[in-house]
């Protein structure tokens, strides 16, 4: 039987091939495919969550809600669920100097705000809307470089 370093190398990989593998359970060698592999691994692999969930539930007009600065920049979903549809709403951005670059903001609402406000919080704010209509959403990522807030959509 030829050792590893003998073995012919390929090029590209599919889920088919096997490679050799060193069962504990089973005390031997045996063989496991590359989709087992790629099974195996993601399982294991439990990616750092990189949205944050807010709620807010406003129950008059006028409301203001802040969001949250996330732990290490996270993006946050600020999901609202109004009690009516209401005259004006104002969401206040999390602050400049906790704001990270990349780091968005992403904001859904199940009911009507007629007047909509976006304060940056001491960032600028370029192109949120002035109004929201049922479960209409919006997207806000901050560039550090200008100190902003952009709408993505």
């Amino acid at each position: 039987m030829p050792t590893i370093n003998q073995l012919t190398a390929v090029d590209t990989v599919v889920a088919a091939d096997q490679v050799p593998i060193y069962s504990s359970g089973n005390g031997d060698a045996r063989k496991a495919s590359m989709t087992a592999l790629a099974e195996f691994f993601t399982d294991q692999v439990t990616p750092p969550p990189d949205t944050m969930t807010q709620y807010a539930a406003p129950n008059a007009t006028g409301y203001s809600l802040t969001v949250a600065p996330a732990v290490a920049g996270d993006s946050v979903w600020l999901l609202i669920t109004p009690t009516g549809a209401f005259a004006t709403g104002t969401i206040i951005l999390p602050a400049l100097a906790s704001a990270v670059h990349g780091q968005e903001v992403q904001v859904t609402s199940t009911l009507a705000v007629t007047t909509l406000t976006v304060d940056g919080n001491g960032a600028t704010v370029n192109g949120a809307p002035t109004t929201l209509a049922a479960n209409a959403f919006f997207r806000l990522r901050f560039d550090g470089v200008f100190n902003a807030w952009f709408r993505i959509n």
